[in-house]
């Protein structure tokens, strides 16, 4: 597999989302929300989609929105739906999600990326714009949420969720890819530092606080913990972010274990997708494809101790239903 060989050979840039149409509730983009219409694409191993994953459990939206879940291990032509039966998503019809992205645009030459959102009548993609998606799961979608939903982006908190998210995104969520495909010493060590610098702040910030921004759960939380609850997993050995673990690190440890607990976000995820991804897809970081055996996931289910600070997970909402 070529492709996957050049990861760690090369300057690492995160694309940007080509396909940006939005769906909302009044339909401007040409795309309304609308029950039962739209299939979310993700991968399990991906940071990016678990957001999504997350959010939809969250908001109850399980019957609104169909979800297709992919193989974690990529060949050449990126995501494929290899764990359905006769290798082809039931729903959409297709082998892989490439298929949706040419519907959409015949050549397309860039990369196909998860999580998206493919039209089912047509067959077509709608958006792979990772970072409006759940946004708009949030706010456009809202006639089809689950009572008792939360509110995730809360409008008097927004500036404040953004700024939070903002700094996470670049030195935390990016930041352990760039650390981890650095092809020189001097941009692996600059990337290095930006992850634990901001971590560190993150970790200070949530002493006193349960959660990121506010009393309640909020996007930003759900954007780091997609990456925190990687950390040990792949980030610090595979990627080479190795100052201190995760469970080295009291607060952000007991964060992570807080919201692993919570409903829709521990249930969401797949500890085996996600290492069979990174260990065996990265051939340019890890040639000989050995998926480590730990670390020993039983500890995200010990005590945490986070109730006494407060908070209200889901505000004046409800925990989705267990599953």
């Amino acid at each position: 597999m070529p492709g996957n060989a050049s990861y760690g050979k090369k300057a690492f840039k995160r694309s940007r989302s080509h396909f940006t149409d939005r769906i909302t509730a009044d339909g401007r983009d040409g795309w309304p929300v609308e029950a039962g219409r739209y299939r979310l694409v993700v991968s399990k191993a991906c940071p990016w989609a678990s957001r999504a994953l997350v959010v939809r459990r969250l908001l109850g939206l399980e019957d609104a929105l169909s979800l297709a879940v992919t193989d974690p291990i990529q060949d050449d032509r990126s995501w494929r739906f290899t764990l359905d039966p006769d290798d082809r998503d039931p729903v959409l019809g297709i082998r892989f999600l490439s298929e949706a992205y040419d519907a959409r645009e015949t050549g397309y030459p860039g990369g196909v990326s998860v999580p998206a959102i493919v039209d089912v009548p047509s067959g077509k993609l709608v958006t792979n714009d990772y970072q409006q998606l759940t946004l708009d799961l949030e706010t456009e979608w809202t006639a089809l949420h689950r009572d008792g939903a939360p509110d995730l982006y809360p409008e008097p908190l927004r500036d404040e969720i953004d700024e939070v998210m903002e700094g996470i995104y670049r030195d935390v969520n990016n930041g352990v890819y760039r650390a981890g495909f650095a092809s020189e010493q001097d941009a692996y060590e600059e990337a290095y530092g930006d992850v634990f610098a901001r971590l560190d702040m993150v970790s200070r910030r949530l002493a006193g606080q349960r959660y990121l921004v506010g009393d309640t759960i909020a996007e930003a939380d759900v954007r780091l913990f997609t990456t925190l609850v990687r950390f040990d997993a792949v980030y610090h050995g595979h990627f080479k972010c190795n100052r201190n673990k995760l469970a080295e690190d009291p607060v952000l440890w007991a964060y992570a274990r807080d919201l692993f607990q919570t409903p829709g976000f521990g249930d969401t995820v797949d500890f085996d997708h996600i290492k069979r991804h990174y260990y065996q897809v990265h051939t340019g970081i890890n040639p000989t494809r050995i998926v480590p055996l730990g670390p020993d996931p039983s500890g995200w289910l010990t005590p945490h101790g986070r109730e006494k600070l407060g908070g209200r997970p889901f505000g004046d909402g409800t925990p989705p239903a267990p599953r």
